[in-house]
């Protein structure tokens, strides 16, 4: 037994914390009628770690404490403690790595599996009465790295079960597995057991990995070293690069395979049923027209024993030639109709139509045949003079056409788009209405030429004089010229706006002349 004052002995465990945990939970100022009570710091201790026990409400009047393993007997005593000398003894079941403190308390040092409780500590106060109260821990042994091991470490995908088991297996130890560093916990597929197994019940690809258990007590953790499980898979269907499937005379074709599978799968190309290659890649450089045909790859899983193939068509075409634009006449007449050619040469083309350098819209009066070579336009508007072209495009290339310009001359019997309905109305209202003013005029002269209106004249009419419209020749000349008339209308006319300062007010009634040369 140590004194509370020695010095700790070389290679023994730290424990100055513990002792300063007893100076804190010990109160010396309990009255001397309390219950001692006593407690273990930690009450889990690792094994090879220390442990503090802490005694309690220890009363002013103490004389002696004493420490002592499973009974109070002379041979199970630890030591005791002599207040009024500061004195400690050891007993009998002294070690030598218990200290017995000034405040009561007694740590253990590297505490071993058989140094588990109970512990009593008994005191004798001045009145020579005795008090005593026992403590118990528990030693627990420090976790060992565990190891994990699988009764199939690489399987087939679709197989199972496939059980991983972390060992050894301990008492008081509570499992932890991670796969790829994240937790696991039990699912549709996954089982954990208490006792350290992971039960895969049907593998996934997904499952592959790298596999690690955690053992855990009160008083250590450990990691395993992980494990990695493989897991076999496919061919999966391959996939060919690049996608297109036509080409042009001369080009590299450059075609690439690829299947998902583990381990990787072993390629083969096929030309038109023929082996062409045992690459991942097939290259062919400066193709003809000939290398058209089916292309097929084929993987192969050595390990799974399965196959899977992809088949790619490829054309190679020539490049459409230059188009052009056919058209019976470039000037066409108002409301007529034009039918406009796309000529080319080349397969698989398409035909696109362009006016004024942009898409041509359809319309009603726009039809395409033809497989769109053919461009029909009936009628023919003034808004349809412009420039059109035809573009040809196959996958290999596109070629458009030089512009061909349409004239159209405009028809003087079709109003222009741009009047309105109203408008174009009254225009048409007010011809109607000069044509029946220039009808009634013509009617009055013939009426008046005729003798018509010699019994019954119109007060309007004026007598002209000799002086003013006698201007030719003198009766007695020898060359009469004609006598010219005139006659005079009187037309109500309507007041179609308001006069301007600046002009005299217009009469209600306009005459208008007409010269009539007799014959």
């Amino acid at each position: 037994m140590e004194r509370a004052s020695a010095s700790p002995r070389e290679g023994r465990v730290r424990w100055p914390g513990l002792l300063l945990a007893a100076a804190l939970v010990t109160c010396w100022s309990s009255p001397a009628s309390a219950q001692i009570t006593a407690e273990a710091v930690p009450p889990l201790v690792a094994e090879g770690e220390s442990v503090l026990l802490v005694a309690h409400k220890l009363p002013e009047t103490l004389q002696v404490i004493y420490w002592y393993r499973d009974r109070v007997t002379p041979e199970k005593e630890i030591g005791h403690l002599i207040l009024s000398s500061n004195q400690t003894v050891d007993g009998a079941a002294s070690t030598g790595r218990e200290t017995l403190l000034t405040n009561g308390s007694l740590l253990l040092r590297n505490a071993s599996q058989g140094d588990a409780g109970p512990y009593l500590i008994n005191v004798i106060l001045a009145d020579f009465s005795t008090k005593q109260a026992s403590v118990s821990f528990q030693v627990l042994p420090p976790l060992p790295t565990p190891t994990v091991t699988s009764n199939n470490s690489s399987p087939t995908e679709g197989e199972g079960p496939v059980v991983l088991t972390c060992e050894p297996e301990t008492p008081n130890t509570t499992y932890l597995w991670r796969r790829n560093g994240e937790i696991l916990s039990d699912g549709d597929r996954l089982q954990l057991s208490d006792n350290g197994t992971l039960t895969l019940l049907t593998v996934l690809r997904a499952d592959m990995g790298s596999y690690e258990c955690e053992t855990r007590n009160p008083v250590s953790t450990r990691r395993s070293h992980p494990l990695f499980l493989n897991i076999t898979y496919g061919p999966d269907a391959p996939l060919i690069s690049p996608s297109d499937t036509h080409f042009p005379p001369g080009a590299n074709l450059s075609l690439s395979c690829h299947a998902a599978s583990n381990p990787p799968a072993q390629y083969s190309w096929l030309v038109n049923g023929t082996l062409q290659a045992h690459s991942q890649e097939l290259l062919l450089p400066n193709i003809t027209t000939e290398a058209s045909g089916t292309y097929a790859c084929l993987a192969h899983n050595a390990v799974t024993g399965l196959n899977r193939t992809a088949v790619r068509n490829v054309t190679v075409l020539e490049p459409v030639t230059w188009p052009s634009v056919e058209v019976a006449n470039t000037t066409v007449k108002e409301m007529d109709s034009v039918l406009l050619t796309c000529l080319f040469s080349g397969s698989e083309v398409s035909i696109r139509w362009l006016f004024n350098g942009q898409s041509l819209r359809l319309t009603d009066r726009t039809t395409l045949s033809g497989n769109n070579s053919t461009l029909a336009i009936e009628p023919v508007w003034r808004e349809d003079a412009g420039d059109y072209q035809c573009e040809a495009s196959n996958p290999v290339s596109t070629r458009r056409s030089n512009p061909v310009r349409l004239a159209v001359i405009i028809d003087p019997t079709r109003g222009s788009s741009g009047l309105s309905g109203g408008a174009i109305a009254g225009i048409v209202v007010g011809a109607a209405a000069g044509v029946a003013l220039v009808g009634a005029l013509a009617y009055f002269l013939y009426f008046r030429k005729t003798g018509g209106g010699s019994d019954q004249r119109d007060p309007t009419e004026h007598k002209p004089s000799a002086s003013r419209h006698n201007l030719g020749p003198s009766d007695s000349s020898p060359k009469k010229a004609d006598d010219v008339t005139y006659s005079a209308l009187d037309f109500s006319a309507q007041r179609l706006k308001e006069p301007t300062s600046a002009s005299p007010s217009p009469s209600a009634t306009e005459i208008i002349y007409s010269e009539v040369k007799k014959k």
